[in-house]
């Protein structure tokens, strides 16, 4: 009898309990996803308040969308490894927690959603389509955290253009798309000052509007409610939207575009160290100065490289990236930021050879920013921030080393053109063919 009632108050003690979410145990995990997983959270907490500052823009002649004043991760759907790595990385557990915020947000970090309008859940992945519809009818709404807390939430409106992170497990992802754009990670390395977090935001704005039109013109996709991409803008690091961009990092690496991608890097290289041993053979004096302008011309050759690999709807994007950094330019001083943000992101993403990326601009785009820039009177403070290069002088000298692997320029029947598998147009594309449910499923 005594033995049924321990039994008993076992039993009922479990049962009060409730749920059991993951916690840190200590374990081995995944090092190169848990780095991923730290990255991605720094740059959701870099871009939320720059989303906000953006809002103030409220220009009438921009296709607008909706935004939150906080970011959501979940761990649901990833294996138990990764969910611990979810918890060490960023304190996320299966429930939707918050990760960014605004400066006025009215949630905190590490603030869990069970509840969103009428819909209870303490699975991450099936409350985010909820989140996503309230966030759309752009109205007030409340949510339920699990300490019990009731929170009304204002969605505020924002120019057309998200810009989110690639997933943890795919960090060198990047996707261009006039609804969405899906920068890597390795952006984060560069730590970017709140100016220019803005620029990338105004910049992955300016790709909608001034490119939107020719990358429809490439294909067109109407429906959003209920597809996986609708998730993926809320949280680009939630599984299946991780498992859609693992499958679509695989189909790239098959690509020719890649492997041609991968030489034009090794000339690059190659290129560097050929100019470096001719000049110290000239013995002149400036040899040392010479190379760093040297590494600075390979790094921007890597970054035409990088917009020549592109392929899909990223690929027509990639045609009017100059015009998107126009855009974001002259925008900039409005909202009472430094036009030249951008400037001097490109600077640290030089200074760390980082060109996988669209913030660092290549030759073309360098000299049309800086005629723009120059025509403002920047012209003294654009040298200064490139560390005595002029913009112009690095492009006729990039010219005289063209790359005979270089990708041919885009025609819309060209024959290099991707094939018609589900990621052929990128992955931002794949998901708006991807039905939501894709996220529910264990």
């Amino acid at each position: 009898m005594r033995l049924l009632l321990i039994v008993l108050i076992a039993l009922l003690t479990g049962c009060a309990s409730g749920p059991k979410f993951t916690v840190d145990d200590g374990r081995k995990v995944d090092e190169t996803l848990l780095a991923g997983m730290r990255a991605y959270g720094a740059g959701e907490r870099l871009i939320r308040p720059a989303i906000a500052r953006s809002a103030a823009l409220k220009d009438k002649d921009c296709d607008k969308q909706w935004e939150l004043p906080f970011a959501v991760a979940t761990s649901a759907g990833w294996s138990a490894d990764d969910r611990v790595a979810w918890v060490r990385a960023l304190q996320v557990d299966e429930r939707l927690t918050v990760i960014a915020v605004t400066q006025d947000s009215p949630l905190a970090p590490s603030d869990r959603i069970v509840r969103v309008g009428g819909r209870e859940d303490i699975d991450g992945e099936r409350l985010l389509e909820t989140l996503a519809e309230a966030r759309d009818a752009g109205k007030p709404f409340n949510v339920g955290l699990a300490s019990g807390r009731n929170v009304a939430i204002k969605p505020f409106e924002v120019c057309r253009g998200y810009t989110r992170f690639a997933p943890p497990n795919t960090a060198q992802l990047q996707d261009y798309h006039w609804l969405l754009s899906l920068h890597p990670l390795e952006v984060t390395q560069a730590e970017p000052t709140p100016d220019e977090a803005l620029w990338m935001v105004l910049w992955t704005q300016g790709l909608s509007e001034e490119g939107g039109a020719r990358m429809k013109t490439y294909h067109y996709a109407i429906k959003i409610a209920g597809t996986l991409y609708n998730l993926a803008t809320l949280a680009s690091g939630v599984k299946a939207a991780a498992l859609a961009a693992d499958a679509a990092m695989s189909a790239a690496k098959s690509a020719a575009a890649n492997v041609a991608s991968e030489f034009l890097k090794q000339q690059l290289i190659e290129q560097g160290k050929a100019l470096a041993t001719q000049k110290i053979r000239e013995g002149l004096v400036d040899a040392a100065q010479q190379l760093t302008r040297q590494q600075v011309m390979n790094v921007m050759q890597a970054a035409a490289a990088n917009r020549g690999s592109l392929s899909g709807v990223s690929r027509i994007a990639a045609t009017t990236f100059d015009y998107a950094d126009a855009w974001a330019f002259t925008r900039m001083a409005a909202l009472g930021a430094s036009p030249l943000a951008g400037f001097t992101l490109h600077q640290k993403l030089i200074e760390r050879s980082l060109a996988a990326n669209a913030f660092l601009f290549d030759a073309d785009r360098l000299a049309a920013i800086n005629k723009i820039a120059a025509a403002r009177g920047f012209e003294a403070e654009v040298v200064a921030i490139l560390g005595g290069l002029r913009a112009d002088t690095l492009r006729a000298e990039i010219g005289a080393m063209p790359l005979a692997s270089s990708r041919g320029s885009f025609s819309f029947d060209n024959p290099d053109d991707p094939g018609a598998s589900r990621f052929s147009r990128g992955l931002v594309d794949a998901m708006l063919e991807l039905p939501a449910e894709s996220a529910t499923k264990k």
